[in-house]
């Protein structure tokens, strides 16, 4: 199991590019990339996808560790995403871990993509690995930007898609600081010309991950997602790397009517398997004051749903 790509050097500048503050530490037993948050009823620290244990009897170490920094920087309580449930298992059994709503999908979906393309067609659903071979008979192309100023249409796509939906998106400050990361590659779909789908996605040493995307919604009877997918597993292909991520996606034998169920048969159509993480949770300090953050959050919560 490799670190996760939220808890590396890279990510660490990402975060500290959109100015938080971070805290990173590595040794042979553990790695945990910490980001401070503030609120209301104070401080917590924030370990996306994280501590890395690379072992059962790290968790413990990582705790102390962790634990320390708590106290130095008056964290009310330690928000943490293991990737191994097993090896976190002494974290979890804290008396004063709890679980709560997962921020980065506790599942995911995985292809491997070491396979020739040819190879990987095959694995795909009839439709998807028609329309991956043939979306350029329906006008489209897709290529990959190096313009910064491109991420205003995913920006304006992503903003129809939140109207539509009533979900939250990222800012525009937010995407173009991660457009800017050496990580990050925007691939655009155009129909005579024009911009109607945009992807951005991240590269670490083994991964491409699918992160963002939206498209124009007078275009989304055409595969441009299909072209851009198929366009940004050959682009990984050519960097020799291994695995294609499609991020997250909706718990097994979860309702028609869940929110993400959509793109999740469309992740699952290009092949691939599911992967599985521990979840969200948090190691508590200060009990009141995390109730009392657990309220103000239910408050902002349906503040933007209203």
């Amino acid at each position: 199991m490799q670190i996760p790509f939220q808890q590396t050097k890279e990510w660490q500048k990402l975060q500290q590019d959109l100015g938080e503050t971070t805290f990173c530490e590595e040794n042979d037993d553990f790695t945990f990339l910490a980001i401070l948050k503030h609120t209301k009823m104070g401080n917590y620290l924030y370990l996306p996808y994280g501590p890395y244990l690379a072992n059962k009897n790290a968790a413990k170490k990582a705790f102390n560790r962790l634990q320390e920094l708590a106290k130095e920087k008056s964290a009310i309580f330690i928000r943490i995403e293991p990737q191994s449930a097993k090896n976190a298992e002494f974290l979890l059994n804290l008396p004063n871990c709890k679980k709560t709503i997962d921020l980065n999908p506790k599942e995911t979906w995985v292809l491997d993509i070491s396979p020739s393309i040819d190879d990987l067609y095959p694995k795909m659903k009839q439709n998807t690995r028609n329309l991956c071979r043939n979306y350029s008979k329906k006008g489209i192309t897709v290529s990959v930007s190096d313009d910064s100023k491109d991420i205003d249409y995913l920006v304006k796509f992503q903003e129809k898609l939140a109207q539509d939906k009533n979900i939250g998106v990222f800012s525009k400050n937010y995407l173009k600081t991660e457009l800017n990361q050496p990580f990050a590659s925007l691939y655009l779909a155009k129909i005579d010309g024009k911009t109607v789908a945009a992807a951005l996605f991240f590269d670490d040493e083994t991964t491409r991950y699918y992160m963002q995307a939206a498209t124009d919604p007078k275009y989304r009877n055409l595969p441009c997602s299909y072209g851009i997918i198929n366009e940004a597993i050959i682009g990984a292909k050519a960097k020799n790397l291994q695995r294609f991520d499609f991020w997250g996606i909706a718990p097994e034998n979860s309702s028609k009517n869940h929110p993400w169920a959509g793109f999740t048969t469309f992740k699952k159509s290009f092949g691939g398997e599911q992967v599985e993480y521990a979840g969200t949770y948090d190691i508590v300090f200060s009990r009141f004051k995390y109730e009392l953050y657990r309220v103000f959050r239910r408050i902002n919560r349906l503040k933007r749903r209203a």
